[in-house]
């Protein structure tokens, strides 16, 4: 299936560090729930394992999951469609999608604005930092004078700023946003800041892949849901039956493994 951008992000971007190839056609509105039934995902690659761009191709865990619990509803996926993490919930309520896939954490502050499925993930924040390198912090309290980056709206991007510039301990100079973790990573190997603040599955993977290690884990219990919009009561009633089912018949442990080796 064809992948489609609808976000001001660069694709060159994403494709140039994840060698992926180009995809021609830009989509600018989608069709939002007609009478066919037909829900509009939308995601944020660049946040492996659970959305990224492989050999020009969207995949990932929600991907997967999200597409699996759909196929246990009355409803039916279009394409999928791309955007900055930021972006993501402007899009929802402009209905130029359906549904967020998006290992978006469920917080009150979203929910004033969406609403979301019942929980299919459970994630800690972790400190990501140079394999090897200098900085090698325990906790917070060690990163007096060194730069620190997350991803714009995500949890961690809340993280840094409670636990880090509002104490004191960093200024806001110190802290570099990013549009997604590739380029977060990428600007923390060759040294442009000391340290990212991430969703722990998410910071494995770079580990796993790249010249970077987790340093240590900050307990958040933060939970994730895909998003929906609050007017939508049966599509978020038709997620969570879907999603019950592939809990229940082993189709969920089997995407999990897939994507975490669990």
């Amino acid at each position: 299936m064809t992948r489609h951008v609808t976000d001001s992000v660069s694709r060159r971007t994403y494709l140039q560090l994840t060698g992926g190839s180009a995809v021609a056609g830009l989509t600018a509105t989608a069709g939002c729930l007609g009478g066919d039934d037909l829900l509009t995902p939308g995601t944020a690659p660049g946040f492996p394992p659970f959305e990224m761009i492989e050999d020009g191709e969207l995949v990932g865990y929600d991907i997967d999951l999200l597409e699996a619990v759909v196929a246990e509803t009355d409803y039916e996926l279009d394409e999928w469609e791309e955007f900055e993490f930021s972006s993501l919930i402007p899009a929802l309520q402009n209905e130029r999608i359906d549904v967020i896939a998006a290992a978006m954490t469920i917080t009150e502050d979203r929910q004033e604005s969406i609403a979301f499925s019942n929980p299919y993930y459970s994630a800690d924040q972790t400190v990501l930092v140079r394999e090897g390198g200098d900085f090698q912090p325990t906790s917070f309290g060690d990163f007096d004078g060194v730069t620190v980056g997350a991803q714009e709206g995500t949890t961690g991007a809340g993280v840094v700023e409670s636990e880090l510039i509002e104490p004191g301990i960093i200024t806001e100079d110190d802290f570099s946003r990013y549009g997604n973790y590739v380029l977060a990573v990428q600007d923390l190997e060759n040294e442009n800041i000391d340290a990212i603040v991430l969703d722990q599955p998410v910071a494995e993977t770079f580990a796993a892949q790249r010249d970077v290690e987790v340093a240590f884990v900050f307990e958040t219990g933060e939970q994730f849901g895909f998003g929906i919009r609050q007017a939508d009561e049966d599509v978020q009633a038709g997620l969570n039956d879907g999603l019950a089912v592939v809990q229940d018949d082993g189709t969920y442990e089997e995407i999990t493994a897939r994507w975490f080796g669990e």
